[in-house]
């Protein structure tokens, strides 16, 4: 079974917040960023990438999205901001 990734999306620094799975990155970010992706994203333009991790299975990755989407939201941002405190858009540098 092939790897997937867990993401997160932002509006804007300290925005709305999307989290999600997929197995590309590199398709499913510019489909949210077109409006295909979700309609969650496309209502709140959320198009920024701010967070991702690998998971080499993935049920693995299914799980930890899970249950990153209970978290509270001060958590997901201390999760962001740990690897990212400028809220860059990481899609512009993805190196997979």
């Amino acid at each position: 079974m092939k790897g997937g990734y867990v993401y997160i999306m932002a509006s804007k620094r300290n925005g709305t917040l999307y989290t999600g799975i997929c197995g590309d990155l590199y398709t499913r970010i510019p489909m949210h960023r077109a409006g295909r992706g979700s309609e969650f994203c496309k209502k709140y333009n959320v198009t920024r990438l701010v967070w991702y991790e690998h998971h080499s299975l993935y049920v693995a990755a299914i799980q930890r999205e899970t249950s990153i989407k209970r978290w509270n939201r001060a958590w997901k941002l201390a999760l962001i901001e740990k690897v990212n405190p400028d809220w860059d858009d990481l899609f512009e540098t993805l190196h997979l």
